[in-house]
């Protein structure tokens, strides 16, 4: 339990670097970081096209506040260890993520990663804090595995799957849940920048994209697995997911409808105060990034809304609303979660604070 652990904070801010750090999610991360009084943005790198240029002339800035002051004039280097910093955010993508994170982590980086590459490697932590801290006994059977001294590799889930999580972790340790039906309709910023062309999501529903159904699969199971350090490995929880992923025209905030079933009856007030009920680890370790509550349950028939509630919580927060009895399986809820903050790069955010918060990064 988080008040059996005595939370580390820094002495004075870490220095971190931000790989892929032009693109979407890489600006992304510069916006949080940039706040954040755990950490110093002391590196940032991309790819061949941008390096040796100031990172306000390599950057075509996308957000909607000012691309931060302190970082406007660092030179942007290449991906590769050597980077002035202790830890580095990954937000490189999948093809490139691989060798680029391994070889920094065996060069003796922390690397926070946003990239799937490596999410479902046996000794890797794929972390959400709040869902399965102790996930983080991976990073000792990494080094040994791998070799690594310092250096370590933790990975923060895909964007439908961090909302999803979220809202089936408190039921799960409740009740059990045995199956789950997840319809996802998925904003556009979801596929980077410039993302869909606008003539095939204007007026239009896309039911398919590529590798979402797999993950929504797979890495809940891993999430609500349970840590066996006798075993050095997370034995994955006993619990089939049906998913369906769409991309919808709204810019920010993946929105889900979900069904459960349960493992013993369950009535939806139940549902409710176990939601309402569920407490942030990281929140009471004092994590800056933290937020409590982190599920916002709403009693509105009409919310979550996307434009309205992605938000919540500074977009740290999942948003549930219309609980409700199921007529096929035993309850269902719609879930929204911002998809470039809480799950992406506040996600792995996040993690380095919980890592911070722990005594696992000094």
């Amino acid at each position: 339990m988080a008040s059996q652990i005595q939370p580390h904070s820094p002495r004075q801010p870490i220095a971190v670097g931000i790989l892929g750090a032009t693109g979407a999610v890489g600006q992304r991360f510069v916006q949080l970081l940039a706040d954040n009084p755990w950490f110093q943005i002391t590196a940032l790198a991309a790819s061949e096209r941008s390096t040796g240029q100031r990172y306000a002339e390599a950057c075509t800035w996308r957000l909607s506040s000012d691309c931060p002051v302190a970082v406007r004039d660092l030179p942007v280097q290449p991906c590769e260890p050597g980077l002035d910093c202790q830890i580095v955010f990954s937000a490189l993508p999948s093809s490139a993520a691989r060798e680029v994170e391994e070889q920094f982590a065996a060069a003796g980086y922390g690397v926070l990663s946003n990239a799937s590459t490596h999410r479902m490697d046996a000794d890797v932590p794929l972390l959400i804090p709040e869902v399965n801290p102790d996930h983080l006994g991976l990073i000792e059977v990494q080094r040994q595995r791998r070799g690594w001294g310092k250096g370590f590799i933790v990975t923060d889930p895909n964007c439908s799957t961090v909302g999803a999580t979220l809202a089936l972790k408190p039921l799960y340790d409740a009740f059990g849940v045995r199956r789950a039906v997840i319809t996802t309709m998925q904003a556009l910023s979801g596929a980077g920048y410039p993302g869909v062309p606008a003539l095939d999501i204007l007026d239009n529903v896309i039911p398919y994209i590529g590798g979402e159904e797999d993950k929504l699969v797979h890495e809940p199971r891993k999430l609500l697995g349970a840590w066996s350090p006798e075993e050095g490995r997370v034995i994955p929880a006993e619990l089939r997911i049906s998913p369906s992923c769409n991309r919808v025209a709204t810019r920010d905030g993946h929105l889900e409808t979900i069904s459960v079933e349960f493992e013993r009856r369950v009535g939806v007030d139940d549902v409710i105060t176990a939601l309402r009920d569920f407490r942030s680890v990281p929140y009471a370790l004092g994590c800056p990034s933290a937020v409590e509550p982190t599920i916002v349950v709403r009693q509105e028939p009409d919310r979550p809304q996307t434009r309205i509630d992605r938000d919540a919580g500074r977009g740290m927060a999942i948003t549930v609303g219309r609980v409700r009895p199921c007529e096929v399986l035993d309850a269902k809820f719609v879930v929204l979660a911002h998809n470039t903050i809480r799950g992406a790069a506040g996600g792995s955010i996040l993690n380095a604070e919980l890592m911070i918060a722990r005594g696992m990064i000094a």
